[in-house]
């Protein structure tokens, strides 16, 4: 052990040798789920979600069950008691923006009146600023390369600058929810503009935020060079967030927030968890996939209008031919949504007028007719009567390519919206929980005896 240097390559050997090793001691076959019924990814058989918690907070409706048969409807989302369809097209008939209306509704449980709003609008815009300093120290001097990561870290540090971050009385958890759902556009901003500046060698542009904004008009705000934005751009963005705010308790993110919180530990380490879990793929980033792949599309059908070649190309993702040989159609399908997802009922309508806006029709016809024709395409290929639709992340991106938001900032738009969904059940879990989230696994592995040191080869 005298010589502990290695050379970079003989650490990848080390490493590449080492992954075969544990992909090969760590593999079990899928079938002892079946076998010991384990409800893998807390699914049941039908693909129903095991029921694992109460909540009054978000409720995502897809179905019915009648005599043990799963009967599929059109999707409703609830946010406390209120359907986001009556929330969302409110706005649109009264011509207003309606973030912060639907950020009260969730944390309080219900409705504002005018005077209840204006107020929980002052005091997010008394919070919409970072301590002296911030910026500069933490996220300017540390630019990551994934955005989702830089603000899941800003916010643990975040937790230095709170003078009394342990106390997790309503009161407290309140205050610090107010302050961490005004800030988290500021976060997701500036981080974006670290990343472009440091990683990309883009100008950096740093804007201070405007109190009197909203909070869709503060993000296009700090993430353009000039501040400007048009008034369907802040609509849109708006919508966006509204639909994102929450999505019940059994989503990845919002249940690991539980997990987390139910420990009895501060918020920032919750939020920062949940962080973590948004950024995946098949979470929050999944809006991300879909435009590349159908940036892929886009170059490999030569006819859009040909509904032959459509399918064929989606034959080819699905058999793991092409875009990311996952075989996955990304934006198509959803754990609960069977017949439709109202997020994306709704976000598509502002697709279409912002693509009429933009002169992006042709574009906009094309995902309407992968939409269309990716249910059946995966049914053909998987020989399935499977009821599918297009989730929310299926438009979303594309909603935000239209409105010139950077690739790097679509999950974590995601993020500053459902921000508001987390604290409302961090803190419900706080009120409600009382236990410790701790489910059983089933140890499948045979015993084997202890070898001393000196006998292994």
């Amino acid at each position: 052990m005298n010589n502990i240097s290695m050379t970079n390559e003989e650490l990848d050997q080390y490493y590449e040798r080492s992954a075969q090793i544990i992909g090969r001691e760590s593999y079990y076959s899928p079938d002892l789920y079946t076998k010991y019924n384990v409800k893998r990814g807390l699914r049941n058989e039908d693909g129903t979600g095991v029921v694992v918690g109460l909540t009054e907070i978000g409720d995502v409706q897809a179905y019915t069950v009648e005599d043990g048969k799963i009967i599929p409807q059109e999707g409703r989302l609830i946010y406390r008691g209120i359907d986001v369809y009556d929330l969302v097209e409110a706005c649109m008939k009264e011509d207003r923006l309606g973030f912060e209306e639907c950020a009260y509704l969730l944390l309080f449980g219900e409705l504002p009146s005018q005077q209840e709003l204006d107020e929980f609008k002052r005091v997010l815009a008394c919070h919409r600023c970072l301590p002296d300093g911030f910026v500069r120290d933490i996220i300017m001097k540390a630019p990551s390369a994934n955005i989702m990561n830089k603000m899941a870290s800003t916010i643990l540090v975040a937790y230095s600058y709170d003078p009394n971050p342990e106390d997790t009385s309503v009161k407290n958890l309140f205050r610090q929810s107010m302050e961490i759902i005004a800030r988290m556009p500021l976060i997701a901003a500036y981080a974006y503009q670290a990343k472009s500046h440091y990683h990309n060698g883009n100008s950096l542009f740093i804007h201070m935020p405007d109190p009197g904004l909203s909070t869709a008009e503060n993000i296009l705000r700090l993430i353009r060079p000039d501040c400007s934005y048009t008034k369907l751009e802040a609509s849109t963005l708006d919508i966006a967030l509204i639909l994102h705010a929450e999505h019940g308790g059994g989503n990845n993110s919002t249940f690991t927030s539980h997990v987390v919180a139910s420990t009895g530990t501060d918020i920032y380490s919750c939020i920062a968890a949940a962080l973590g879990s948004l950024k995946g793929p098949k979470h929050g980033g999944a809006n991300l996939k879909v435009i590349e792949m159908m940036n892929e599309i886009k170059r490999e059908v030569k006819n859009w209008d040909n509904d032959s070649e459509i399918c064929d190309y989606l034959a080819k993702i699905l058999k793991k031919g092409a875009y990311d040989q996952s075989g996955l159609i990304y934006g198509i399908g959803h754990a609960v949504y069977t017949l439709s997802d109202p997020r994306c009922v709704l976000l598509k309508k502002k697709a279409k007028e912002l693509a009429e806006a933009t002169g992006r029709v042709d574009e906009y016809k094309l995902y309407e007719k992968v939409e269309h024709l990716a249910p059946i395409v995966f049914n053909e290929v998987k020989k399935t009567n499977k009821r599918m639709c297009a989730n929310v992340d299926f438009y979303s991106g594309f909603v935000y390519d239209m409105l010139n938001i950077p690739t790097d900032l679509f999950t974590p738009i995601f993020a500053v919206a459902r921000v508001v969904g987390l604290c409302a059940h961090i803190i419900e879990e706080r009120i409600n929980g009382g236990k410790i989230i701790r489910p059983a696994y089933k140890y499948v592995r045979e015993m084997s005896e202890y070898v001393p040191l000196h006998m292994r080869k």
